[in-house]
C-alpha cells in the first residue's frame, strides 16, 4: 500500500491519498471517504500541534483507516479542512465573530483557564456538559435551560444531576455582552470553553471549534434520559447511538473516554459537592461484580480488580461509597484509561463493552498511544461540535 501526504501550513491542510489494496470489490465508497477524511484530519491534528510526521506516523494513520475493515479500492482525495457546515452561503466558521466580536477567542480562555486554574475539576465538568448538550437536540445549549413549573428540563434529567460548569458560563456571557451585547450564543460559548478547558494544561488550543450556532428553546429532561448513552449500555447500544448521530466507532471510542472516564483525569477534590471527581458509586457497577446473581463475578472484569472491588463496596451497596472510574487514576488529561482497559480493567460495563467488538478493541489498542489518542480526541470533538447545529448567519 502507497501513502503520499503533503501539509501546508496549519491553517491549510492539503493532503493527498493514494491507497491500493488487491479486493477491488467493495462498494463502500461513503465510508471509505468517510474514514480516509478522518486520517486526513489526524495528520492535520499533527501538523496544528506543529509535531513533525514520519513514516512511523504515516503508518499509524493508515491503520487508523483500516480499523473498520474497509477493503479500499482505490482511494484519491485533495483535501482543503478549513470549514464543514453552510448556512445560506455563508458557513460554521473558526472566524464567525471575527468582525461582530473579534475578542471572543480572548475572553473565553482567559476566564475559563483561571477558573481551571483555581479549581482544575473544572476542566471535566466543562467538557462533559459540552457532550451532554450534544447528544440531546445537538450543540444548542439546551442544557442551560431551567425548568419551570410547567417542564422539566435537560439539566434536571438523572444523567444531568452531576453536571457543573453552569457558573463559568455565565461568567463568560456576562464579560461578552458587556463587549458584544447579544452577539455570541450561549452554544458557542460552551464549546469554546470545552475546548479551553481541557487546553489549560498544554498551553494551547488543542482542537479547532466552530462557531455560528444558533441557541435552542427546547429542553426536555424525558429526551435527555432516552439520548444519553448509557455506563451499562452494550457495544450495540452504543455503536447505534452514535451512528445515528453521524459519528463512527473511532468517535465512539474517544468520545465514550470523555463521557464516562475524563472525570477521571482531574482526580481531584472537588469543594463544591464534597467529593471525589472521576468516580462510580457501587450500586453502579454492583452487577459486575454479581453477574448470575451467586456472587461470580462478569468474567470481562480482571480478577484482581473485582477482588479490589469488592473490597470497597458493601451488599447491599453503601451509597456514600464511590470508587475511581480508572485503575490507573491519573491527574493529567491522557491515555493511561487504555492501557488499564485492554486489561480488563475497565469499571463499567460500557468499557468493557469496547472491548467485545474487534474493530473498537483495535481503536483501544492504538490509542494506548497519547499522541493517536488526542489527534482522534481533536477530530471527534470537533465532528461532536457540529452535531445538529442549529446554524447562523453572521452579521
Amino acid at each position: 500500500m502507497e501513502y503520499h501526504y503533503a501539509i501546508a501550513s496549519h491553517h491549510e491542510c492539503y493532503v493527498f491519498c493514494k491507497a491500493t489494496t488487491e479486493d477491488n470489490q467493495d462498494s463502500r465508497s461513503r465510508d471509505v471517504q468517510n474514514h480516509s477524511l478522518a486520517a486526513f484530519e489526524i495528520a492535520y491534528s499533527f501538523s496544528y500541534q506543529k509535531t513533525n510526521i514520519g513514516i512511523a506516523s504515516c503508518k499509524t494513520i493508515l491503520k487508523i483507516m483500516r480499523l473498520v475493515n474497509l477493503n479500499v479500492v482505490f482511494v484519491s482525495l485533495l483535501v482543503l479542512i478549513e470549514v464543514v457546515s453552510v448556512c445560506n452561503g455563508r458557513v460554521l466558521s473558526p472566524a464567525f465573530y471575527r468582525k461582530s466580536c473579534p475578542q471572543i477567542g480572548r475572553i473565553v480562555r482567559s476566564i475559563t483557564w483561571s477558573k481551571v486554574a483555581a479549581n482544575p475539576a473544572l476542566a471535566a465538568k466543562l467538557l462533559r456538559l459540552h457532550y451532554h448538550d450534544c447528544f440531546v437536540r445537538g450543540c444548542d445549549a439546551s442544557i442551560l435551560i431551567d425548568s419551570t413549573s410547567g417542564n422539566t428540563a435537560e439539566k434536571d434529567a438523572a444523567p444531568n444531576r452531576s453536571i457543573g460548569g453552569y457558573d463559568v458560563i455565565d461568567e463568560i456571557k456576562t464579560k461578552l455582552e458587556e463587549e458584544c451585547p447579544d452577539i455570541v450564543s450561549c452554544a458557542d460559548i460552551v464549546a469554546l470553553a470545552a475546548r479551553d478547558a481541557v487546553s489549560y494544561q498544554f498551553g494551547r488550543p488543542m482542537w479547532q471549534v466552530l462557531t455560528g450556532r444558533k441557541d435552542g428553546r427546547v429542553s426536555l429532561t424525558s429526551e435527555a434520559s432516552r439520548d444519553l448513552p448509557s455506563g451499562n449500555a452494550n457495544f450495540t447500544t452504543l455503536q447505534q447511538q452514535f451512528a445515528g448521530l453521524g459519528l463512527n466507532i473511532i468517535d465512539l471510542v474517544a468520545l465514550s473516554e470523555s463521557e464516562f472516564r475524563v472525570q477521571k483525569w482531574f482526580k481531584l477534590t472537588d469543594q463544591t459537592v464534597g467529593t471525589y471527581i472521576g468516580v462510580a458509586h457501587c450500586a453502579v457497577f454492583q452487577r459486575r461484580l454479581n453477574a448470575t446473581g451467586k456472587g461470580d463475578a462478569d468474567p470481562s472484569l480482571d480478577p484482581e480488580y473485582a477482588q479490589f472491588l469488592r473490597t470497597q463496596c458493601t451488599t447491599p451497596p453503601n451509597p456514600a461509597v464511590a470508587v475511581a472510574l480508572d485503575a490507573n487514576s491519573s491527574v493529567s488529561f491522557d491515555s493511561h484509561y487504555f492501557v488499564g482497559l485492554r486489561h480488563n480493567k475497565g469499571l463499567l460495563r460500557s468499557d468493557a463493552a469496547l472491548l467485545t467488538d474487534p474493530r473498537s478493541a483495535r481503536v483501544v489498542k492504538s490509542f494506548q498511544g497519547f499522541h493517536v489518542f488526542m489527534a482522534n480526541f481533536g477530530l471527534s470533538m470537533k465532528k461532536m461540535g457540529v452535531i445538529g447545529v442549529k446554524k447562523r448567519c453572521p452579521g
